[in-house]
């Protein structure tokens, strides 16, 4: 049997979203600043910062997410903003990602499925965090 049908897990979906997501991530990030801060800097530093974390939690790499996650809280704690402002950002970030896996991954279940999951997995992460903090 030349072609097996690979196991369905996060892996796939984590590589790929490594490859497109940092820019669509960042976008909804410095909405979700801007639209507290207005524009300028803050709202920039604050989404970058931010974007960075993300970047680390996607890639698996625990020890620079819990340090970065824990300099995001100190900058949004600086900047004014109450530390619920995370998950909110958080929350705008993946339903971005969530819908364009929908939409741009319809044609392949597997693809999509593998997105999806590492989605979840992300989200339950995050989720976990902010309920430590």
């Amino acid at each position: 049997m030349g072609n097996r049908l690979r196991t369905l897990d996060s892996a796939d979906g984590r590589r790929g979203l490594l490859e497109w997501a940092a820019p669509v991530i960042y976008d909804r990030l410095r909405d979700a600043y801007r639209r507290r801060l207005g524009v300028g800097v803050e709202a920039f530093q604050l989404a970058r910062l931010h974007g960075c974390v993300w970047r680390a939690l996607i890639a698996g790499d625990e020890a620079n997410f819990e340090r970065l996650r824990m300099d995001l809280i100190a900058a949004v704690a600086n900047c004014g903003l109450d530390v619920a402002c995370l998950g909110k950002a958080d929350a705008q970030a993946l339903t971005e990602l969530l819908d364009i896996v929908a939409l741009r991954f319809q044609r392949s279940e597997r693809v999509a499925a593998s997105y999806r999951l590492a989605l979840l997995e992300l989200a339950e992460r995050l989720v976990a965090r902010a309920e430590a903090v």
